[in-house]
């Protein structure tokens, strides 16, 4: 049985990457209907929606696959992107951000770096002898007052 499904999924993935939306959509559905916690087919039926530009269905897949791994940093890419295209800017901003947070919990080298912890760190700024200058310039807003 676990062969099949993954047989199914790999075929939905297929059409999905030669453009055959429908059947994509179709085959994701299929494994879903049979594993409903299937994370990489709800996510991927999602991106189907998004490629057919129905954008309402693949935000409401992004959610469901929201639901079942929250730190996933594409859920909150594919549903910025969603959310992009169905003309909701501040959401799809939020989702952004979530992407990017969920990108530094996945990686904690990047998150240390950031943090001063890792082999990289912010440039010192260079001290410089600044020589004033002795006579100011003429300033003809003032006026002498001799």
């Amino acid at each position: 049985m676990a062969e099949d499904l993954q047989t199914q999924f790999d075929d939905a993935v297929f059409a999905y990457t030669t453009g055959e939306y429908a059947t994509a959509v179709a085959g994701f559905e299929a494994v879903l209907a049979a594993e409903p916690e299937h994370f990489e087919a709800r996510l991927s039926l999602g991106m189907a929606f998004y490629r057919q530009e129905n954008y309402a269905a693949a935000i409401e897949e992004g959610h469901k696959a929201e639901a079942l791994n929250a730190n996933e940093q594409r859920v909150h890419t594919n549903l910025s992107l969603a959310y992009m295209k169905s003309g909701n800017k501040e959401t799809a901003e939020h989702h952004g951000l979530q992407a990017k947070i969920a990108g530094w919990k996945a990686d904690p080298e990047a998150t240390a770096t950031a943090e001063g912890g890792g082999d990289l760190k912010m440039a010192e700024p260079k001290l410089e002898n600044i020589k004033l200058p002795t006579k100011f310039p003429e300033q003809p807003w003032k006026k002498n007052k001799d």
